[in-house]
């Protein structure tokens, strides 16, 4: 399997696409989805799957434009989120009005894709995952959403965060391979052994 990451929306949300054989599963849509969807068409790729870390507006927005583009595509998200999507607090008019739940919305704990890991990681939201891969083109892969950043973590005081439940999904990814690469909701790559050094939040 093999990834690209692109940066959408004025939030600058990491929108990854997982790809294999042709096939494409698209991590955290948060705008662009017209932009996302020409890119895998670019490629080849038939998008399967839009997997969501967690249901904030910024990893959310592109969904409709992609719904557009492939009209059964199912969406997975941790069923603790889903009475965000919609909630007056989760939109930001003009960029980022409220999309509602997505039709076809399933739980992420029945999603099948090879060698994937679901880690359920509350704290930023009720219901905040992070994708793991213990091999992922030869080294561990980390998709950790809004939950582990380089030097920091998701916010706590949105409504439904949770600081104790973000110490307990910390201590879940400080068990993870030192190796692995970490690939956040916002902002630069790092490693576990990087964070584990010189996080606070991992001390």
């Amino acid at each position: 399997m093999e990834r690209f990451t692109i940066e959408v929306g004025s939030y600058g949300v990491n929108c990854s696409v997982l790809h294999s054989d042709g096939k494409a599963w698209i991590v955290d849509p948060g705008e662009e989805g017209e932009r996302i969807a020409a890119l895998a068409a670019r490629r080849g790729l038939v998008p399967q799957a839009i997997l969501l870390t967690h249901a904030h507006f910024d990893h959310i927005g592109g969904i409709p434009a992609l719904k557009r583009a492939f009209p059964d595509i199912p969406v997975y998200a941790h069923p603790a989120d889903r009475p965000i999507f919609g909630h007056p607090f989760n939109q930001m008019p003009p960029e980022y009005p409220s999309i509602g739940v997505p039709d076809g919305l399933r739980d992420v704990a029945t999603l099948e894709i090879p060698g994937l890991q679901v880690i359920h990681t509350p704290g930023h939201t009720p219901g905040g995952v992070c994708y793991f891969f213990a091999d992922f083109d030869g080294a561990p892969l980390l998709l950790s959403g809004d939950t582990l950043f380089a030097g920091s973590v998701g916010r706590t005081d949105f409504p439904g965060g949770s600081m104790s439940a973000m110490t307990e999904s910390l201590r879940k990814l400080a068990d993870l391979p030192d190796g692995t690469v970490v690939v956040p909701g916002h902002g630069p790559a790092t490693t576990i052994a990087a964070e584990k050094a010189g996080n606070p939040f991992m001390a």
